[in-house]
This record gives structure tokens, C-alpha cells and sequence, in this order.
């Protein structure tokens, strides 16, 4: 017998191991990824990556990337070639996003295409089955508030929608939809009826997906939060001198003469997403304030662009080493974290030898970026699990900064303030009367929602939007109906479809989603008993999560692949992370910046030593530090 027909013969044999949904593209793969899929399928089926011991962990996550990095990144839209531009002549961040990528100018640019990590699945003929309204009032809605307990503070949950903000927001048509609250839960609803404008479709050129959407930000790690996606926006938050951007002498954002922000990224702000874009125009002009010191002959541009490289990264690095970790809180992921950041050796290994190769010392530094023969964008899907309303409270609770700290540096109570009063236009007088201080310890100290059924502020349901610009809309929308309506719209596969699309075994009953009788019962009604019809977002809130991680193990394959793509695609992480592009100075900047805490310490020395008594400043700050555990790394075992 031939070594051919021995392969095929025992392939054969595996393959009827392999849920049967999963046959088709298993025939495609290449030999190793046909190794890497039984592996990864196998520890599925038994459902126990996460116990495993960490180094087996992190064997598991990287056979699993490797098979999303190599079927699940689909570019929308023609991709020219040749190569396109000279990265010498781009050593910075341009406004725009535009020359990243030498091979095509406009990848990651504003106004560039959503990608995909599967194809579309066009559902037009059921937008409204079932009624989003429906959904939203019987599965979503609040009915008491759940926290995420000492883990996910206040300060975590403004930090996405200010990495939102620097990454993703859809293009808009004019053409209006409107939802009906249907009989059944009318009386339930705050708004009997609302519309909102649809998501504008563009075309592609391109004939495998004819259309798509376009990016208004640009997906970069850029900062763009603060510096805005456009030249335009750039030049108002801009001072011309000494590379700085404009910050009110109150440490807070400034405003202009009619009363706007004037900030990088201004739509649908609130008091917690505005004080860290405060936060990090202070960091920008401090980084500035160094590099003109140790470099006087900078000149006002020089010092802006170092300053943005430099501020950028503290951004990407505080994602991902600090705020990550504590989103999805175990040893596996702390490990994989930094590792994506220092690889497999450490920072101790790497700021003594070097950059050695992806896997030892991480894809920061990495010689050439890489995108795996896919321009890089934020894709559809990653936008749909990073919906993420869940962990806003009803009231955002004022600690009284001016009492005696308690045990584990805990503040009283001053009062509460609905979170009505602190979105929107609201939100910026308010700040303006807390003060940064107040706002930033008062969030420290205070939990986030938990991500999970019935968990949706009911305040969202009755919300003003803003447009790009900031100016409220005239009329309120139900935001938990609209995301419902969003997915539906922009043809993300519903919930047991995006498993499969993501080589996840797919539900085959609900008790394999959930083991709440009551969401049981709510979904078959809901969903009149078919999963197949389960909403993404309901599917991801009501699935049973693993312990230590705040999303569901569905949203976390996308982060997986998307956290890393973010670093490695993008030169100014690689090719270009150097002291040539950033200075020596500015690297060192980078390099010392571990946490969310050192910028903090940076700019307000006392606010950590008085009032946090926390690890990070993610979690809650009343919660006792973590013991120090002896046991390497590596070696460690999940309890």
C-alpha cells in the first residue's frame, strides 16, 4: 500500500470523527491545517482547552488561529497591485489612515471596506423575523441590574467604546427604516415606534461580494480618537505648537465657542468616554513635552508625529496587555496576551537580546508586517461581538473623594446620577461639574454590567444618537432593537451559522446554549423553537461562559484573530517600530508603559496610591491585589 493511499485511507477514517458540518471545507484543507482542525475539533467536542495546562493552552489557541488566519479572513472590494507607495516617504501616521500598506495606499483608511471573517448571509426576506422589538423587550431589556462583580470596573467598560471609537463606525444611508413595537409588547416598549436611518451599501466591483460597507474611522490603532480620521478633524484638535493638541485648563477636553468637543472622535460620546480621551491628549502633550527636551531640534510637525506613533502604541499596548487580561481573566489568556506583545520568552528576553522572531518575542518589532494575503480591515463580524451595551449601569455612582479612604482604599458614596445625565450633551456639562478626578475614581471604584440576557439598560431604549459631528438627532431610538436589526441588516450569519463560519460545533438544543430554564422557554417562544434562528447577540449573551472570561467563547475566536491582525498588520508595529520612526526616546516610552496605572501615575501621581488598591486599574479598585503565585507561568493549572 502506498504512502498516498495510506493517507487518504486514514483521513478517511478521521473524517467521521468530524461533525458533519465541517466535512466540506475539512476536504479543502491542506494537509497540516487538516492536522490542526482534528486537534482543535477534538478538544471542542469535549469542550476543555481551558483546562488545560497554560503552554497547552496557548498549543490549542495557536492551531486555532492558525485555521481563522487562513479561512476566515475574506477581503470586500478589489485590491490593486504592485507596489503602490515607498514607506520612506510615510514615516508617520497620516491623517487618513491612507499609505500603511505599501502594496495598496487606501487598506485601513477612512471610508475603506469592512471586511468579512465569513461570507454574508443575506437575510432580507427576514429582517424582521422576529420582531427586533420583540427580541430587545423579551430577551434584552434590563429587568435588574447584574455586575460583573470585583472583575470589569467602570473605567474597562468606557475603555471599548473608546477603542470603538478609534476603529470602526458604519457609513449611513439617507433612506430611513422605521420599527413598529408589534401588540404583544407595546405596552413594554418606551417607544411605540422609531426610525434610523439604514446602513449604506457601496459597491464593491468585485464579484464574489458585490457590496459592502465603508468605514467612517480609520481601523488602524491610530489613535484616531484623538487625532481624528481626516485631515479636517486633525487640524481642529490641533495647537501648532510644540507638536501638542488643544486640552482645556481644567484637564478636560475643550470645547469650542458653540459649546462643542473638540476631539478626535465626537458622535455619541459620554463623561467616561470623554475623560479618557482627556487622559490621552495629556499623555500626547506629555510625550511631546519629553521629546522636545531631549530632542530641542524638533520642530512642531516632527514632535506631533513621534508624539502620535508614541501615544498610539501606549493605546494598543494597554489593550492589549492590561485591558484584555482582565476581560478574560485567566492564566491561558495572560500568557497569550503578552505573548502577542513580548512572545513566548518575555520582555525580560526581549529588551536584553532583541527582537528574535514572532513566537519568542512577539509580533511587535517583527521585521515585515504581515497581513496573511489579506488587506487588512476590521471586518463585519468583529463589530457585531464587540456590541457590548451590557456593561453600562443605570446610574453612574459619585464616590466622595475628599473622606478617608476605607479597607482596600474604598470611598463612601456621595450620590448617583442617572446615566441619562451624563450621554450625549449632558454628558459634557456634567464632566465639566464632576471634575477629572471625581469622574475617573468614581468609575474605578464601581462595577460594570455583566454580559448577559436581561441585561440591556432600558435607558438605551429611549436614546438620542448623534451624527458624525456630534449634533444630537431629532428623534430617540431603541438601541437594543436597532443592533438586532444592524446584524440582520448587514447579513452577519445568525448565531449557530456564525459558529460554523468561525469551525465551531454548532448548538443542537438550547440546553447545550444555556442552562436557565427560564431563557429556555423565552427563546423557543421567542424564536418559536428553531435555533437556527437565534440572533448573534442573544445567542452570545445567553451563552455559557467560561470561568474568568466576561464574553462568550463565540465573541473570543473573533478577538483571537482579530487582536493579533491589529498588531501584525500594520508597520508601525513591525517594520517600522524602531527608534528611527518613533526616537530612542519614544520607544523607551512605549517599552516602560506596562498598564493603564502607569499613565494614571504619569499625570495624576496620587490618584492610584490614595484611592486604588487593585492590580489594574480595570478592575474594581476596592478589590484586594492578586497574591503573588510561585508557580511559573507556563507551568500553571487551571483551578
Amino acid at each position: 500500500m502506498s504512502f498516498v493511499m495510506l493517507k487518504n485511507l486514514l483521513l478517511s477514517s478521521l473524517r467521521k470523527s468530524i461533525h458533519k458540518d465541517f466535512h466540506e471545507i475539512f476536504d479543502k484543507m491542506t494537509l497540516i491545517d487538516k492536522l490542526f482542525f482534528l486537534i482543535v475539533h477534538f478538544i471542542d467536542k469535549h469542550n476543555f482547552w481551558h483546562r488545560l495546562p497554560v503552554f497547552f493552552g496557548l498549543l490549542y489557541l495557536g492551531a486555532r488561529r492558525s485555521l481563522h488566519q487562513q479561512y476566515n479572513l475574506i477581503n470586500v472590494g478589489r485590491t490593486p497591485t504592485g507596489v503602490r507607495s515607498n514607506p520612506a516617504d510615510y514615516p508617520y501616521r497620516t491623517a487618513d489612515g491612507k499609505f500603511n500598506d505599501p502594496f495598496n495606499e487606501g487598506t485601513g483608511s477612512q471610508f475603506s471596506f469592512f471586511g468579512r471573517n465569513m461570507m454574508p448571509l443575506h437575510q432580507n426576506n427576514k429582517l424582521k423575523k422576529p420582531d427586533p422589538m420583540v427580541v430587545a423587550t423579551k430577551l434584552l431589556a434590563r429587568r435588574k441590574f447584574i455586575d460583573t462583580g470585583k472583575q470589569f470596573n467602570m473605567i474597562a467598560a468606557s475603555w471599548i467604546q473608546f477603542m470603538v471609537h478609534d476603529w470602526i463606525d458604519h457609513l449611513e444611508d439617507t433612506q430611513q427604516v422605521e420599527l413598529r413595537a408589534p401588540k404583544e409588547v407595546a405596552n413594554e416598549c418606551p417607544l411605540k415606534s422609531f426610525r434610523f436611518n439604514k446602513s449604506k451599501e457601496t459597491p464593491t466591483d468585485f464579484y464574489e461580494i458585490k457590496t459592502g460597507h465603508l468605514n467612517s474611522r480609520t481601523p488602524w490603532w491610530d489613535g484616531s480618537v484623538i487625532y481624528g480620521s481626516n485631515e479636517d478633524v486633525l487640524k481642529k484638535v490641533r495647537t501648532f505648537k510644540d507638536g501638542k493638541l488643544r486640552l482645556a485648563e481644567n484637564g478636560l477636553i475643550q470645547q469650542d465657542e458653540n459649546g462643542k468637543i473638540i476631539s478626535g472622535d465626537v458622535r455619541n460620546t459620554w463623561a467616561g468616554l470623554l475623560t479618557l480621551q482627556a487622559l490621552f491628549v495629556q499623555e500626547h502633550n506629555a510625550v511631546c513635552d519629553t521629546l522636545k527636551k531631549e530632542y530641542p531640534e524638533l520642530e512642531d510637525e516632527e514632535l506631533y508625529r513621534h508624539a502620535r506613533l508614541v501615544t498610539s502604541a501606549v493605546i494598543a499596548k494597554v489593550h492589549t496587555i492590561d485591558w484584555t487580561v482582565q476581560l478574560l481573566k485567566t492564566d491561558t489568556m495572560l500568557a497569550g496576551m503578552r505573548a502577542n506583545w513580548y512572545g513566548l520568552l518575555g520582555k525580560k528576553f526581549k529588551d536584553t537580546f532583541g527582537h528574535v522572531g514572532p513566537i519568542l518575542s512577539g509580533v511587535v518589532g517583527m521585521k515585515k508586517p504581515e497581513n496573511h494575503g489579506v488587506p487588512y480591515s476590521l471586518t463585519e463580524e468583529f463589530t457585531s461581538v464587540y456590541r457590548m451595551h451590557q456593561l453600562l449601569p443605570d446610574t453612574l455612582q459619585l464616590r466622595n473623594i475628599d473622606a478617608t479612604p476605607g479597607p482596600n482604599k474604598s470611598l463612601p458614596l456621595t450620590n448617583e446620577i442617572p446615566m441619562e445625565e451624563v450621554v450625549g450633551s449632558k454628558g459634557k456639562e456634567n464632566l465639566s461639574r464632576i471634575g477629572f478626578t471625581k469622574q475617573m475614581v468614581s468609575m474605578g471604584h464601581q462595577a460594570s454590567g455583566a454580559l448577559e440576557l436581561w441585561n440591556y439598560p432600558v435607558w438605551m431604549r429611549d436614546l438620542i444618537a448623534q451624527d458624525v459631528d456630534g449634533t444630537d438627532r431629532p428623534h430617540p431610538i431603541d438601541l437594543p432593537a436597532l443592533e438586532i436589526y444592524r446584524d440582520r441588516e448587514r447579513s452577519i450569519p445568525r448565531y449557530n451559522d456564525f459558529r460554523r463560519g468561525m469551525l465551531q460545533i454548532p448548538i443542537s438544543k438550547w440546553e447545550d446554549l444555556t442552562d436557565d430554564e427560564e431563557a429556555i422557554k423565552t427563546l423557543r417562544e421567542v424564536y418559536d423553537d428553531d435555533i437556527e434562528e437565534l440572533d448573534l447577540l442573544v445567542g452570545l449573551m445567553a451563552e455559557k461562559k467560561i470561568k474568568g472570561f466576561a464574553i462568550s467563547e463565540t465573541a473570543f475566536n473573533i478577538f483571537l484573530l482579530m487582536a493579533i491582525r491589529r498588531l501584525e498588520a500594520d508597520r508601525f508595529f513591525t517594520s517600522n517600530y524602531n527608534e528611527e520612526t518613533y526616537t530612542k526616546k519614544g520607544l523607551e516610552w512605549v517599552n516602560t508603559t506596562e498598564s493603564l496605572k502607569d499613565v494614571l501615575d504619569r499625570h495624576y501621581p496620587e490618584m492610584t496610591d490614595k484611592w486604588m488598591d487593585s492590580n489594574s486599574a480595570f478592575s474594581v479598585w476596592d478589590s484586594s491585589p492578586q497574591p503573588h503565585n510561585p508557580i511559573p507561568l507556563y507551568f500553571r493549572v487551571p483551578q
